[in-house]
């Protein structure tokens, strides 16, 4: 009997080793996982990401960056890149790994979903979310006959050492870059040889251009125009207002934040499940409500503290975001005009 017991022992015994180094087979399948290289901040978009896993059982893994930081990496990783998404905070910078031919095709059935000023010609990206850029200011130090017509006019005499801009932002860079499109290579370098000589003041990103003009460190700043919503969410009476230029002035530029699939992930299908549900009512409204941003698809309920679509859109200069591809144009002219 004892030897019975002796040889079942030697039996189990590497079994169990077995179980014990690679873990039961039974219920080992792990939730798959998507890479994502988002240049939208994480504190705008984590929410939205949560409701996708806990809707779908994804798992997502965000790498967070600079939209321009991230359009670069994808730029020099090529095919070996992990991410199966670019979700990018501007059209500049899915233009220009659009432009290398790193994007996947979307299906119709997700771009026709948007209207066509908010979806790439081709078909590679989509937007996810509208935003506008304006004009900050303190209302208490600028009256409003004060307010520069032009985003030009910030290079006078009176604004000297007055005016907040975050040149090494990717919204920033992709204002400059439509800006480079509609008035040319030579009337953009003057206007930030202009800006500098003036003594514009340099921030990081637009948050902070927001709190320097209710510090009174500024007087008016070039942000996108959600973020001061943010602020007013808060604090009805946070000391800060802002508005568009003229009709048609570079300084209204339209922009949006969208992504891509990468012809290189192995897991499209799951990426494109990503896309639907940023295209979702659901993720829509949470744009529009939470986020201050416009929503790129119908029936959604609109925001009361945002402009509405069409005064925006009469605003804006009129320009094809499929156009701002050249982002890498745009650095050059920054370092070469000293402003990086």
């Amino acid at each position: 009997m004892f030897k019975n017991r002796l040889s079942l022992f030697n039996y189990v015994l590497p079994v169990l080793l077995l179980f014990t180094l690679v873990g039961p087979v039974v219920g080992s399948n792990h939730a798959e996982t998507l890479t994502i290289y988002s240049g939208r901040s994480k504190s705008l978009v984590e929410p939205i990401i949560k409701q996708f896993e806990e809707k779908t059982g994804i798992q997502v893994k965000a790498n967070y960056g600079g939209t321009t930081q991230l359009a670069a990496a994808l730029l020099t990783e090529g095919d070996k890149s992990p991410a199966a998404l670019f979700w990018a905070q501007d059209a500049g910078a899915l233009g220009a790994v659009s432009k290398k031919e790193m994007f996947e095709n979307l299906p119709e059935s997700i771009l026709t979903k948007v209207p066509s000023i908010f979806r790439d010609a081709e078909g590679h990206w989509v937007a996810t979310s509208g935003r506008a850029r304006v004009l900050a200011y303190s209302p208490e130090r600028v009256k409003m006959e004060e307010l520069p017509h032009s985003i030009f006019d910030l290079t006078q005499p009176m604004w000297k050492g007055r005016v907040g801009w975050a040149p090494t932002n990717g919204s920033f860079q992709a204002f400059v870059t439509a800006m480079r499109v509609q008035v040319g290579e030579e009337r953009t370098e003057e206007w930030l040889r202009g800006m500098k000589a003036n003594g514009a003041i340099k921030y990081a990103k637009n948050t902070p251009i927001i709190e320097a003009l209710a510090a009174g460190e500024i007087d008016v700043g070039l942000p996108n125009h959600y973020y001061l919503l943010r602020f007013k969410k808060s604090d009805p009476d946070y000391p800060v207002a802002q508005t568009f230029f003229k009709a048609s002035d570079p300084g209204n530029l339209v922009n949006i934040a969208g992504i891509g699939i990468l012809k290189s992930s192995e897991q499209k299908e799951t990426a494109l499940k990503f896309v639907e549900f940023l295209l979702s009512a659901q993720s829509q409204q949470y744009f529009t409500s939470d986020v201050f941003e416009y929503p790129v698809i119908e029936n959604v309920t609109p925001n009361p503290n945002l402009s509405p679509l069409s005064e925006l859109l009469e605003a804006a200069p009129a320009f094809d975001l499929n156009d701002m591809d050249d982002l890498d144009g745009t650095v050059k002219l920054l370092q070469h005009a000293e402003i990086l």
